[in-house]
């Protein structure tokens, strides 16, 4: 079987697998954070947890890239470099940056993000700097520009909603508070509508299977989770907004 045939596949699996964990989160919701619970063996502290799991497509997706063929063409490092804003943050950044107090992570949670930020790593990168057609003519196209777009508006909101997740740790000294301000004043979950948005708008940007396999992963990881956080925060606080959604704004 021919690369090209076994990347497809891999990229069919990614769609596959995604509806499977999208109906399984709706019904287990993954033991980790405010969600976290006992019997799922043992545990690793969050911070590590995230440097190991968010390494992986940082690190992967490089070293894939830097076998390609198309490596030093302009718009697949164009892709590389949103690539890397996105992941080197989140391996390197945004664990030092959450509260020192932030629950474990069980093992198998992260060997299993492990597992798929690996995959997801190659399929993307593989296509990015080897296996996709991106001229540079792509840089005057619309969809590769709106794309290109989305993709910062969505990484704007999920940075800002994390912001002001962190701030009111900080002034409120609670570990879980209301969320307010921003699109807190909508949705219990504007970060995982930011990255989900993120996402979209690489599929958008590289217009391929693997990109749009990811942005359908994304969604079937976060969105049950944002209806499991909305639950939870409705069933603590007698306060909550009664208005608010649990992710897509007076909709969802």
């Amino acid at each position: 079987m021919t690369e090209p045939a076994i990347h497809r596949l891999l990229c069919w699996g990614v769609i596959a697998l995604s509806a499977v964990v999208f109906v399984q989160l709706l019904f287990v919701v993954a033991p980790y954070g405010r969600h976290g619970r006992s019997g799922w063996g043992p545990a690793v502290s969050g911070r590590a947890a995230w440097v190991a799991m968010e390494s992986v497509p940082a690190l992967g997706f490089a070293a894939v890239y830097l076998m390609g063929a198309q490596r030093a063409a302009i718009v697949p490092m164009v892709l590389l470099a949103l690539w890397q804003l996105h992941y080197f943050y989140r391996a390197f950044i945004y664990p030092f940056r959450r509260h020192a107090s932030q629950a474990s992570m069980p093992v198998l949670i992260v060997v299993m993000g492990m597992a798929f930020n690996l995959v997801n790593a190659y399929v993307n990168g593989r296509y990015v700097s080897h296996l996709g057609q991106l001229s540079s003519s792509l840089l005057t196209e619309p969809r590769f520009l709106a794309g290109v777009l989305i993709f910062f508006v969505g990484r704007h909101i999920n940075m800002s909603s994390d912001a002001r997740l962190r701030a009111l740790r900080d002034r409120t000294d609670q570990r879980y508070s209301i969320p307010r301000g921003g699109l807190f004043r909508w949705v219990s979950c504007p970060n995982y509508l930011g990255e989900i948005v993120e996402w979209a708008g690489w599929a958008v940007a590289c217009g391929s299977l693997a990109g749009t396999s990811f942005a359908l992963f994304t969604i079937a990881n976060l969105a049950p989770r944002a209806v499991a956080h909305h639950r939870w925060y409705r069933e603590r606080f007698a306060d909550y907004p009664a208005k608010r959604k649990a992710l897509v704004p007076y909709l969802w």
